[in-house]
């Protein structure tokens, strides 16, 4: 499938002429209930994906809003049937900073349960085709169907695997919300969390910006749904979205942000910084990148960084800039990062080579 050029044109000059962020500008959401009017989604035990996925995205609007930094559009505020392509088109009208799409889960079997965070990104290996049929397959409703989506298919796998993904220079941005959401879950509610992942669903494909699909949990599993079904869990699951959202907007547009006369001292020269010395300790990293394909790990390649390592999943390589055992250096590092223009530059944690949740690290490192 291709895009055609007017599309192209405003991704480029998305991605080109906004790189930088005023401070006096309010850090502008969108916030997509998904479903709604004649398409329910899913429906178990008496349970409804679209209402469920309206009052709890209102929730969260309510608690942004409340900072009079955010400015939160809704693409769509009642029981209402918004097309797939318009949600997106929300976004890229808006200029907005964050595209946050809620929905719940579904399988034909009533066991499985647990959150779930998907991204947009280039790799199509070990995706779940079912998940994205299922998001994608909305677009049937549509009465222009055929002519808006140009032939894309949500039940073949080749129009999934082949759909055109402009949005790596944001991966980075959307893996980093997607792991504060799921973090949140599971440390602060004591949710089941079925990771962070990639797939191919046209919602994100089309926004230009960070972008994320939640899946609150599993409706099809009784005692998930009921949970979801209820104010208090909505309630809950709004909070820590929330959180994650502001956390993610202080971090990226917050007043640690790099001014231009900080960034000039340390685009000429790295700086050396302590190396962990005990392999048990908690190891600081700044991560720079995230893609499908697989780079030498040589100072040409990262725009003149020494000292990079990566990691693999079954989906991406992700490549981290330094070591150290101080965050406040690891903060440093984090500068020096953006200023060779890692704008998306930002620091994880590690113990015994595996990766940790920040906020514990940072508990356990005082």
């Amino acid at each position: 499938m291709r895009y055609n050029f007017t599309i192209l044109l405003l991704f480029l000059t998305f991605i080109f002429g906004n790189t930088i962020y005023s401070q006096n500008k309010k850090f502008v959401i969108i916030l997509d209930a998904g479903h709604g009017g004649k398409d329910p989604g899913n429906m178990y035990h008496g349970f409804k994906e679209k209402d469920i996925a309206l009052k709890t995205t209102l929730k969260v609007g309510k608690q942004l809003e409340k900072d009079k930094d955010f400015k939160v559009i809704y693409t769509r505020v009642s029981d209402e049937f918004i097309e797939l392509a318009n949600r997106p088109k929300i976004a890229n009208k808006n200029d907005a900073n964050l595209f946050v799409s809620i929905h719940c889960n579904s399988v034909k079997n009533f066991g499985p349960s647990g959150t779930e965070t998907f991204v947009m990104g280039l790799s199509r290996t070990d995706m779940n085709l079912e998940v994205a049929k299922s998001e994608n397959s909305v677009i049937y409703l549509e009465d222009n169907y055929k002519e808006t989506y140009k032939g894309f298919n949500p039940k073949n796998p080749e129009s999934l695997i082949g759909l055109t993904i402009m949005q790596e220079d944001n991966l980075n941005s959307s893996i980093n919300l997607a792991n504060k959401i799921q973090n949140n879950f599971t440390h602060n509610l004591k949710r089941k969390t079925r990771g962070v992942k990639q797939q191919p669903l046209w919602v994100l494909d089309a926004a230009y910006m960070p972008s994320v699909l939640i899946e609150l949990g599993f409706l099809s599993n009784k005692e998930e749904g009921k949970f979801l079904n209820s104010d208090a869990g909505q309630e809950k699951m709004a909070n820590e979205i929330a959180d994650a959202i502001i956390n993610y907007k202080n971090e990226y547009f917050g007043d640690g942000r790099l001014t231009a006369s900080s960034e000039q001292v340390y685009t000429k020269k790295e700086v050396e910084f302590s190396k962990p010395s005990n392999p048990n300790e908690v190891v600081f990293k700044v991560q720079i990148a995230a893609s499908s394909t697989k780079l030498d790990l040589v100072s040409k390649n990262f725009k003149g960084l020494n000292n990079i390592s990566l990691t693999k999943s079954s989906t991406l390589y992700k490549y981290f800039y330094g070591a150290t055992s101080s965050y406040d250096e690891a903060k440093k590092m984090q500068e020096i990062a953006v200023s060779k223009g890692y704008k998306s530059a930002f620091v994880v944690a590690f113990k015994n080579e595996k990766s940790i949740n920040l906020n514990d690290a940072l508990k356990n490192n005082n």
